[in-house]
């Protein structure tokens, strides 16, 4: 076999045939083989089931206000007086809450959050299948194994797995597109051309998925179909039998930006309300912010945001200070693959990396870790998207560092594999005796939400069944969630005609009225207080009081 048939092998560009004679402990680099991914897939399976177990003993499953956010957004899509898609909002995107809505319509799962993880767990499973698949296109099958295992085995990754947060399923789409483009510029290479064509579609679709699931989405499915438009517009032949399916791959890859700007037009009057809008993360940033303060660590420093996020990445992804030793294997796993030219489209996994940057430097996206000022807790999960690249670039690194010590130490190359297959599962064990980050964050940040939203269920439980509720739901829905109560009971900002009716006389329209300061209806009682009788204020450290009104003309 001549060197450059051996090296498109190695680069999984072509099916594997004989293999090549290297060395003793090196096997042919190609696509997995079905038997091959089974046990993979098993293996995720138990392991899902048994962080799920974990995690709903220990009551995780809605410690982030997002999580029961997100779950409230799913509920209320069919679960309120003015049910539709007006009730998706204009900044989440909707892909989320739209695999969420079956589930969530089950009061039990909606109150303990099971609701949310079942689309989760699914996405972890299908995600630790995509990465094998995506591995073993650029390692050998120990190796393979070993990335894998650095991924699946991530205590963050398995707990944020069990929740109604939408990083699972972002890493899922993240990882199958990646996948899909490469196995598709394969094709496209040797010119297999039905299996290219079914590829585009599928790939135009995991971009769509990807597009309406995250923002950092419309960054990456542009970056995938750049690839893809490189390699297929650079052939006259290949333009010629793709020109179908890569024009419905370029719709399908344009229809979620579009699609969302109309809706956001259609339904708030603003394209750009998500990013303008009094619930974007830029409005969120301005109110939050006491007068006179600092701005966040990383704003409009770009150099400081690199550092911030890869920190952030390497305590998601390793204990201890071991992160840093997975970072530098990780950027010398990226030079191999460039120098290589090792399945260049594998490359794709970078993308947040840049987006982040910007996010945290112009797009108020602030991110607090404790080894960094000022040493607090805020969206450390945004760092779990570099875990696929960690996990399979660093695996190049060493998978090569191994294929140099064969001749030079044949022993230390043999141990290797195993050894480094047993730190990773002394990594996973010591981050979880540690409390890994992301969960860590969650407990801290949702210890004072938590007894406040409680203490107003236990009111809520108590008024008498089915009695209209006027209160303000975007921050305390996890109140009406604990006690069991549906959304369609309540007035409330998502049912704009009787939440502004309700506000203006709310004694004549509301049973009940559940006050929070600051927020709306503590202004319309404030203003309009005739026919309501004081009944418990509720107060909590670390949260505004609430005031629980009883109408006495309804």
């Amino acid at each position: 076999m001549n060197t450059r048939a051996r090296r498109r092998q190695v680069r999984g560009a072509e099916p594997a045939g004989e293999s090549p004679q290297l060395a003793p402990l090196d096997v042919a680099v190609r696509p997995a083989r079905r038997e091959e991914v089974m046990p993979i897939a098993l293996a995720a399976v138990a392991l899902s089931f048994v962080a799920l177990v974990v995690c709903v003993s220990r009551g995780y499953l809605l410690l982030y206000g997002d999580a029961v956010a997100h779950l409230g957004i799913a509920r209320r899509i069919l679960d309120t007086r003015n049910p539709g898609l007006i009730q998706l909002g204009g900044v989440w995107l909707p892909l989320p809450h739209l695999l969420m809505m079956p589930f969530v319509q089950r009061m039990d799962w909606w109150q303990n959050g099971l609701a949310g993880a079942w689309p989760s767990l699914l996405c972890y499973v299908l995600s630790a299948v995509g990465f094998y698949r995506l591995a073993r296109r650029m390692v050998a099958p120990p190796w393979a194994l070993v990335a894998t295992a650095f991924y699946g085995l991530n205590p963050n990754l398995l707990y944020l797995s069990t929740t109604a947060m939408t990083e699972p399923l972002f890493l899922a789409i993240l990882i199958w597109a990646t996948l899909l483009t490469m196995e598709c510029l394969a094709d496209i290479r040797n010119e297999r051309i039905a299996p290219a064509q079914r590829k585009l579609i599928g790939l135009g679709l995991l971009v769509l998925a990807a597009v309406l699931t995250r923002y950092d989405g419309w960054i990456f499915g542009g970056a995938v179909w750049c690839v893809v438009a490189w390699h297929v517009l650079r052939s006259s032949s290949r333009r010629h039998w793709t020109r179908v399916s890569f024009a419905i791959f370029t719709v399908l890859a344009v229809a979620g930006p579009v699609l969302w700007l109309a809706y956001n037009q259609h339904f708030f009057h603003d394209p750009l309300d998500f990013i303008r809008g009094p619930y974007s993360a830029a409005a969120i940033e301005k109110r939050t912010t006491p007068p006179g303060s600092h701005h966040y660590p990383g704003w409009h420093n770009p150099i400081w945001s690199a550092v911030l996020y890869l920190r952030t990445s390497q305590l998601d992804a390793s204990a201890w200070e071991t992160g840093f030793a997975i970072t530098a294997a990780a950027l010398a796993g990226m030079v191999l693959v460039i120098r290589r030219r090792l399945e260049l489209a594998s490359l794709l996994l970078w993308v947040p990396l840049p987006f982040y940057i910007y996010s945290i430097a112009f797009g108020s996206v602030p991110i607090f870790i404790p080894p960094l000022i000022p040493h607090s807790y805020y969206n450390s999960r945004y760092g779990m998207e570099m875990l696929p690249a960690f996990a399979v670039f660093s695996t190049v690194a060493i998978a090569v560092l191994q294929r140099w010590l064969v001749e030079r130490q044949p022993l230390a190359a043999r141990l290797m594999q195993p050894l480094i297959l047993l730190l990773v599962a002394v990594n996973a064990i010591v981050m979880m005796y540690r409390t890994p980050l992301v969960l860590k964050e969650a407990m801290v940040n949702s210890t004072t939400r938590v007894a406040f939203e409680e203490a107003i269920a236990r009111e809520l439980k108590s008024f008498p069944a089915g009695a209209p509720i006027l209160m303000y739901n975007s921050d305390h829905v996890g109140a009406l969630q604990r006690a069991g109560i549906p959304l369609r009971q309540t007035l409330s900002e998502s049912d704009y005609d009787s939440w502004k009716a309700a506000l203006a006389a709310p004694a004549e329209h509301a049973a009940y009225i559940v006050a929070i300061a600051g927020d709306p209806v503590e202004a319309a009682v404030r203003e309009h207080p005739q026919g309501l009788t004081e009944m418990v204020v509720l107060c909590t450290t670390g949260q505004s009081c609430a005031r629980v009104y009883k109408s006495d003309r309804f």
